[in-house]
């Protein structure tokens, strides 16, 4: 079953159990994945889906910050709620130890000590987190550390 038709499914449900906020989100994901699938030339394949659930979740995680320096606490509440209803439809995260586990890899692989080959060992860690969602910023951090620190 695509992501399409889950989101479909789970709107239908929202609908019966009248769920206006679960609803809200759930149709702002479905109008986001079908812009994509017509705005793009190729088929909306998996990397694409979850490309377009993290830009939403990003969008989020910024209304909400700019909602709570605002003082406006209630709608940054709302952001993080539909954030966490989208981060449900992203497959698990990567766990700290797989995360330095990938970073380690990566690094004898390409033999990088340089952080300013820092791009060489972020494309091989996410090669080896590939299908896990990880933080792009955190993850970036702790190989800027790891080399900067030469482990």
């Amino acid at each position: 079953m695509t992501l399409i038709d889950r989101v479909q499914q789970d709107m239908l449900a929202a609908m019966k159990a009248r769920e206006e906020a679960r609803l809200g989100a759930l149709r702002m994901i479905k109008a986001a994945l079908m812009k994509q699938k017509v705005d793009s030339p190729k088929p909306l394949d998996e990397t694409a889906e979850m490309q377009v659930l993290k830009s939403l979740i990003k969008q989020r995680i910024d209304a909400a910050e700019m909602f709570r320096k605002a003082g406006r606490i209630q709608q940054a509440e709302k952001e993080d709620a539909e954030k966490t209803l989208i981060e449900t439809y992203l497959p698990a995260g990567a766990s700290e130890a797989e995360i330095d586990a990938a970073i380690a890899e990566a690094l004898a692989e390409t033999g990088v000590t340089s952080v300013k080959l820092m791009g060489v060992v972020m494309k091989a860690t996410q090669a080896k987190l590939k299908g896990k969602t990880v933080d792009g910023k955190a993850l970036s951090d702790k190989v800027r550390a790891k080399l900067s620190t030469g482990q």
